[in-house]
């Protein structure tokens, strides 16, 4: 098995990937997802855009929102924002969230071609090896979304560090890698107190390594990509 790694703001500068393709996103959309998934929502449409956000929420049935802008900050009129601590408290068994954000929602659809291709965050990173060494990956590719010019994305690289360990055979300590997510550049405005949209109980959450025990694949449905 092969591995490599893609930053997804540096695109201009690197080749494409298209056997198994890990878009990594660990604060906070792929620990988002997972939460829902984890309560009981029937799937996930990644949707890059909030328009066509919209556009979908009207078109299938039982729809929950989450959408946030740049930065983190909540879409305005979504039902929720990118935020996995308050996802914990709602009741999503049966919906069909619509998921549009900044980082995450991108890496997938500029690899929705991929012959597998999954969403992955700290939280499902055990599971994730586990899945794609099951599909006998021969070529694996992580999406690093997290790093932007202000940001070092070492909550991403951790996950894909962590995720490779496991896939080499390695038997790595998780503890490790969850810290540097808490101590990345991102994780330390979560820390800090002082971003309203950033609250500390999404680092929390987003920290724990192999909170569930599913991976999160990503298939293409007709015109949409879709996590189930």
């Amino acid at each position: 098995m092969r591995f490599s790694r893609i930053f997804l703001n540096r695109l201009h500068n690197q080749a494409s990937a298209n056997d198994t393709v890990v878009v990594i996103d660990t604060l906070r959309s792929f620990t988002t997802a997972a939460v829902a998934l984890a309560k009981g929502a029937r799937a996930i449409y990644p949707v890059e855009g909030l328009a066509m956000a919209i556009a979908l929420i009207g078109r299938i049935p039982d729809p929950v929102s989450v959408g946030a802008v740049g930065g983190g900050d909540p879409a305005p009129g979504f039902d929720f924002g990118n935020s996995p601590s308050r996802l914990m408290q709602a009741d999503l068994a049966g919906k069909n969230v619509v998921m549009s954000t900044a980082a995450g929602v991108r890496g997938l659809q500029r690899f929705r071609q991929a012959r597998q291709l999954y969403a992955a965050s700290l939280v499902c990173a055990r599971a994730t090896a586990e899945a794609i060494r099951a599909a006998e990956a021969r070529e694996v590719c992580f999406v690093i979304t997290g790093e932007w010019v202000d940001r070092d994305g070492d909550e991403d690289i951790a996950c894909a560090d962590y995720i490779e360990s496991l896939l080499r055979g390695d038997n790595p300590a998780p503890e490790a890698y969850a810290q540097r997510v808490r101590t990345s550049d991102f994780g330390q405005r979560f820390s800090a107190g002082t971003w309203p949209n950033l609250p500390l109980a999404d680092l929390d959450l987003a920290a724990q390594a192999d909170l569930f025990d599913f991976a999160m694949p990503v298939r293409r449905e007709g015109e949409h990509l879709v996590i189930r």
